[in-house]
């Protein structure tokens, strides 16, 4: 059973930068982001290859592509997501997820792709 841990959420101006941070109990194939707002549906952000021929390959939604960015410590089985250039848009609860099955570099970020979660850190920007 992957435990996962989110941190980092916090609220900010428009224009402001967030890191967030992910630590899993253990290797998974993949990590990623994904976020929900208040009455919206949930929606893949970033996500990440752990170890394998697609190390550190990643993918982003074109929302947010140019302005944030998904990275992993390997050694410390944590991924981030360092946001800048926020925008209200962004404001939801930001969700960390593992796979430990094969996923499609085509369905990174479909949710239901992935089999562990956690529960969520927020993050509000607004001025």
């Amino acid at each position: 059973q992957v435990q996962l841990v989110e941190s980092g959420g916090d609220s900010v101006q428009p224009g402001g930068s967030l890191r967030l941070s992910c630590a899993a109990s253990e290797y998974t194939n993949i990590m990623a982001w994904f976020r929900q707002a208040p009455g919206k549906e949930r929606e893949g952000v970033a996500a990440i290859y752990g170890r394998g021929n697609l190390h550190n390959t990643v993918y982003y939604a074109d929302s947010v592509r140019n302005r944030f960015r998904i990275s992993q410590d390997d050694a410390k089985n944590t991924m981030y997501l360092q946001m800048n250039d926020l925008k209200p848009e962004d404001t939801a609860v930001y969700f960390c997820a593992a796979s430990t099955q094969r996923v499609y570099y085509t369905e990174t970020l479909k949710s239901q792709k992935y089999n562990y979660w956690g529960r969520g850190t927020q993050v509000t920007v607004s001025s």
